[in-house]
């Protein structure tokens, strides 16, 4: 179990409770996460019609016909208890939107690591997240588009229909764009002179290029038997967004198995690529020209961007992986040129593009299936099914080891963000030592956001157990 601020205890996950297919990950709008919920409605039924996937319908970990969870080399190490995860935290309130109240005894600006504040929400499971500066964006199944400020309320915005399920921010455009449920690109603008204000200024594609497309019949793609619908829209779920911004390009997966490439400038659509042969779940620009797509066909393949004519296209260069297990997440850090991908099987594989991408190890730190990653600095943070979220430090070497698990979410850690910690300079013990601080946020199905701050130097472990420590004592 765990306490009323949601960190600091860790107890094994009780085999009796109900268990989701992993399906109900990739396609959550059918299925509401609950430990108790013993519905057993069909994963797909939002897509009975559409399409079954072998590889995105069921988890690995377990044997849905038995009931029964199946070990697995993540298992080996069960991370018990971080050293980060013992922050009190006051009670919440019953209010519907609950956050610690400040302490006047609590000083939450120290130094110390763990979770600083949480964002409990009563209605809606939170599927996407973004930050830049002091905001935090949330995107959950009740269509909002909640902004945070220091854990209060400062904004929001509303779409008129679709699951929020990607958001990326264009701190150059002042733009904000969405990806839905009902396979529509969003985007909306921030008032210049009063940033709490958003405003929906169009979608993708434009109205106008989809009119002058739709007039001829070479821009059509036959989808299924009978069915042919406009290759420069998604006709599909938007599963996830990146943007590359030096080159003004924002790169949209979706489970209709393309990958977009749309220019923010004028936001046409200047390819279609016929990426995956199952659903998108990731996509990522990376280094050197390069994009990454990781797909429920259980391959990572990556992408290179071309001149050709008097533009660029983008051609398969490589596949990285090519597998059983679905895709679940991928993650870059730009300054050590590493792709990080996560898998249904609860495992974290990397590549390195100093050795020509080259595989770089397996990270073994789950139970269940790794939901989301994200990279800063020398760390990776990679959040799972099984509701933990394991703190990976890389080594000068290029090996990497765990410095934590964050644990506190009572559901499926779904999204993460990070951002450079900003009262980093207030703090001259750190200042000194030069280390590099981070602010993480993690959205999860149990409908709540959790903020921690991390360092990448190790905390002191005097009276705690790193996860190495308890491995031994097991």
């Amino acid at each position: 179990m765990t306490n009323e601020g949601g960190g600091g205890i860790v107890v094994e996950p009780n085999n009796n409770l109900h268990r989701p297919k992993f399906g109900s990950f990739l396609y959550p709008e059918s299925v509401i996460f609950s430990p108790r919920n013993n519905n057993n409605q069909d994963d797909g039924d939002y897509y009975s019609g559409h399409r079954k996937s072998s590889a995105s319908s069921t988890s690995p970990r377990y044997n849905n016909n038995s009931g029964t969870r199946t070990p697995t080399s993540g298992e080996a190490s069960p991370y018990l208890m971080s050293p980060w995860n013992n922050q009190p935290v006051s009670p919440y309130t019953k209010s519907p939107w609950i956050m610690p109240p400040y302490s006047p005894n609590e000083n939450l600006l120290s130094s110390c690591n763990g979770l600083i504040g949480s964002i409990v929400r009563k209605e809606g499971h939170i599927y996407s997240l973004a930050a830049s500066g002091d905001l935090l964006y949330t995107g959950s199944d009740s269509k909002n588009i909640r902004v945070w400020k220091n854990l209060k309320e400062f904004s929001g915005f509303k779409s008129n229909s679709g699951l929020v399920k990607a958001i990326i921010i264009s701190g150059d455009s002042n733009k904000i764009f969405t990806g839905h449920q009902d396979g529509k690109i969003r985007i909306w603008k921030v008032s210049r002179k009063n940033a709490s204000v958003h405003k929906r200024v169009g979608s993708l594609p434009t109205f106008k290029d989809y009119v002058k497309s739709s007039v001829n019949p070479k821009n059509y793609v036959e989808v299924r038997r009978n069915r042919s619908v406009l290759k420069i829209r998604h006709y599909d779920a938007v599963s996830c967004l990146s943007l590359n911004a030096e080159q003004g390009l924002l790169y949209s997966g979706s489970w209709d198995k393309t990958l977009k490439v749309w220019r923010i400038s004028d936001c046409k659509c200047l390819e279609s690529i016929n990426a995956h042969d199952d659903a998108i779940n990731s996509v990522v620009a990376g280094f050197d020209c390069l994009v990454f797509t990781g797909s429920a066909d259980g391959a990572v393949k990556v992408w290179r961007r071309e001149l050709q004519g008097k533009g660029t296209k983008h051609f398969l260069a490589q596949v990285l992986l090519k597998q059983e297990n679905a895709i679940t997440a991928l993650a870059v850090n730009q300054e050590s040129a590493v792709v990080y991908c996560g898998s249904s099987d609860g495992l974290v594989n990397f590549w390195e593009c100093e050795k020509h991408l080259s595989h770089g190890g397996v990270l073994r730190g789950h139970k269940m299936a790794v939901l989301c990653l994200a990279a800063a600095g020398n760390l990776v943070f990679s959040g799972s099914a099984d509701r933990n979220i394991c703190v990976w430090r890389r080594e000068e070497s290029g090996a990497h080891s765990c410095l934590a698990v964050l644990t506190g979410h009572t559901g499926p850690v779904k999204c993460l963000a990070v951002e450079e910690d900003r009262d980093r300079d207030h703090d001259h013990e750190y200042h000194q030592k030069g280390d590099q601080r981070w602010t993480v946020y993690s959205g999860s199905l149990d409908k709540s956001v959790k903020v921690w701050r991390v360092s990448e130097h190790a905390p002191d472990l005097k009276g705690l157990y790193s996860p190495t420590q308890m491995r031994r004592q097991v």
